[in-house]
């Protein structure tokens, strides 16, 4: 039965019980029917607007609080602000409702000194049943009833921090960069408000790829790389060149020299014989000598060997030409004069800018220190130029600016330093202990065809502006270190490095701050480090062979790191979401966004450009949500 049909069946009664009494001729009865009529009448026409009045109320009251309970979610805290937005969305939620009229003057909603939003709302509802006059009693009910409500939303909001670690490796390339910035930067427009007081909203953006570029960061974090010492010479041979007159064939071989100078013990490097080509190109020690002959020896391993020349050994007859060159050292090798030049013995080194001596530049070599100014490549430059100026000499070392390593390919290799980073290692890999002298993180060395990314690090921010320019910038290319990109979400939110950004996050745990990270991947992690450089272990799709070093990944397994990233973060209290777009469903990558989400609710899996845009609004409405308490 509708309202309206049970309003004519209450008339209908009353009407029916009014004419019985009406014909009822005994004195008494109509005495009681005169008295009682008023009563009657209120009771059956004016009992039909009560009721209504009183259903109004009761939507009154949601609306209100519905009303208040935005405004108090609202990052305002004027009261005129206070009234706009309240009364804003009090209007839209009385849209249902059309035959009430909403009493603006007598419609309040301000914030009081206990951060309580108090709500107040006065309507008018009009009756079915208006107008009645009944002598004596005159008119008692009027075209319209009011209805009052009061509404109290305690605000208990929280301050805001939260990461946006975004995958922008290969991968990620055309309509996929494109959907997730337009995602990331709907994302920052629900996160941070536009006032930030009493309580501020700051987002924080780690781009990733094969590391994280914290550029100007980079030094304090991971510490100066060590630099380059100048050179003042190189050479390989001192003296002139004396001609080669004849080599007999014997054991050992006498090579004719008309005075030739050289003594027992040098070293001398023999080119351009003729004939007995054999003895070409090759570092010798003088064995026995007079003014115009001498004999050599040969290194094989530790120990020296008379060199013989016989036919039986291999070697043709001697014709013409050739001349010998005295070395500075026993393999003839190049001698670079640097002055305190800090490299140790055996370690690569890395020599750039060379005048004359030009083919000595750019390329990694294995260092022969002789003292603390001069030390040989193990290369000779016979075929090189002359040495005339200039040069650097870097150190090729773990921490400097150029890392020289034997790569899994067998090759020696040498990369520049960035101001990427790679994996922390040590007591403190999966802490977020400040990065001082004892927990640095690591330096990374990078090839060209897996480079750095060009979009640094951003640490927490409310300037909209600038974490929209930095998303829209994003520029996709190289393989997938997540690891590393989780680790730089949280040290972003932690208290312990406000010492590096400048600025100091919240402490953990605080009753007003709220910390959220959010990893964001489109597939495999694929690229652990050791030493600095991309291990040999590095999954499909992490840059060829001869870029990475001949050592297993010093942390493991990329998902293992991140896994135990992630609960190292959530047991301090942060609130992980986790991305994974259209990642296979039972792949690795989607079994770590369920694992190192906060919750099943935290992770999600789009397998589109639209589920990618709904579950960043999805995240940043919960974060919203979880920043209003009550």
């Amino acid at each position: 039965m509708t309202f309206g049909q049970r309003i004519s069946r209450i008339v209908r009664g009353g009407e029916a019980f009014l004419r019985r009494l009406a014909g009822e001729t005994r004195g008494n009865v109509a005495l009681i029917f005169g008295l009682s009529l008023p009563v009657l009448i209120l009771m059956t026409m004016g009992g039909v607007d009560i009721h209504r009045a009183s259903t109004v109320r009761v939507n009154l009251q949601d609306a209100l609080d519905a009303a208040a309970l935005h405004a108090a979610r609202s990052p305002y805290t004027t009261n005129t602000d206070i009234q706009r937005v309240g009364m804003i969305a009090l209007k839209a939620n009385l849209k249902a409702y059309p035959d009430i009229i909403l009493r603006e003057a007598d419609t309040t909603f301000v914030l009081n000194s206990d951060d309580v939003v108090v709500a107040d709302a006065k309507v008018d509802v009009k009756t079915l049943v208006a107008n009645i006059f009944l002598p004596p009693y005159g008119k008692f009910m009027d075209d319209y009833i009011k209805v009052g409500a009061h509404s109290e939303v305690d605000r208990s909001s929280k301050n805001l921090e939260v990461a946006l670690v975004l995958d922008i490796t290969g991968s990620m390339s055309g309509n996929k960069i494109t959907t997730l910035k337009q995602a990331a930067s709907d994302l920052v427009d629900q996160v941070v408000q536009p006032v930030q007081t009493p309580y501020y909203s700051r987002m924080s953006i780690i781009p990733y790829s094969m590391g994280v570029n914290l550029g100007s960061y980079a030094n304090n974090a991971r510490g100066t790389p060590v630099g380059s010492t100048n050179i003042s010479g190189a050479a390989w041979t001192t003296g002139s060149s004396r001609s080669i007159s004849n080599i007999t064939r014997a054991s050992p071989g006498i090579f004719t020299s008309s005075n030739h100078g050289f003594s027992v013990g040098d070293y001398v490097w023999i080119s351009g014989v003729n004939g007995m080509t054999q003895v070409n190109n090759r570092a010798y020690r003088v064995s026995a000598t007079n003014s115009n002959a001498y004999t050599l020896q040969y290194q094989s391993g530790s120990n020296w060997y008379d060199l013989n020349t016989t036919s039986g050994n291999g070697y043709s007859s001697y014709s013409s030409g050739g001349i010998a060159r005295k070395c500075l050292v026993s393999d003839c090798a190049v001698v670079v004069t640097s002055n305190n030049h800090g490299i140790g013995d055996g370690e690569g080194i890395y020599i750039t800018g060379v005048l004359g001596m030009t083919q000595i530049n750019n390329t990694p070599y294995i260092a022969d220190v002789i003292d603390n100014n001069r030390y040989s490549i193990g290369v000779n430059g016979a075929n090189w130029g002359v040495y005339l100026s200039g040069g650097a000499s870097w150190c090729g070392r773990y921490g400097c600016s150029y890392r020289v390593f034997t790569s899994a390919s067998n090759s020696l290799r040498a990369l520049p330093n960035s101001t990427c980073v790679s994996e922390r290692t040590g007591s403190a890999a999966y802490t977020d202990a400040a990065p001082n002298s004892s927990a640095r993180v690591s330096f990374n060395y990078v090839a060209d065809n897996n480079p750095c990314p060009n979009s640094q690090i951003l640490p927490l921010s409310s300037n909209k502006t600038t974490l929209k320019t930095l998303i829209n910038g994003m520029a996709i290319g190289g393989s997938t270190a997540g690891q590393i990109g989780a680790a730089w979400g949280w040290y972003t939110v932690s208290p312990n490095f406000g010492s590096l950004w400048g600025q100091t996050p919240a402490e953990y745990n605080s009753a007003r701050t709220l910390k959220a990270v959010i990893l964001m991947t489109d597939g495999e992690f694929n690229t652990p480090y050791a030493s600095g450089v991309i291990a040999s272990n590095a999954g499909s799709g992490s840059g060829a062979a001869s870029d990475h070093i001949n050592q297993r990944a010093t942390n493991g397994d990329p998902f293992d790191q991140t896994e135990t990233l992630c609960r190292a973060m959530k047991a301090q209290g942060i609130i992980v979401y986790t991305v994974g777009f259209q990642v296979a469903e039972e792949g690795n990558a989607a079994d770590l966004m369920r694992d190192c989400a906060t919750g099943p609710d935290y992770a999600y899996l789009p397998s589109s450009s639209a589920e990618l845009r709904d579950a960043f609004s999805a995240i940043g409405r919960n974060i919203t949500q979880l920043r209003i308490s009550k």
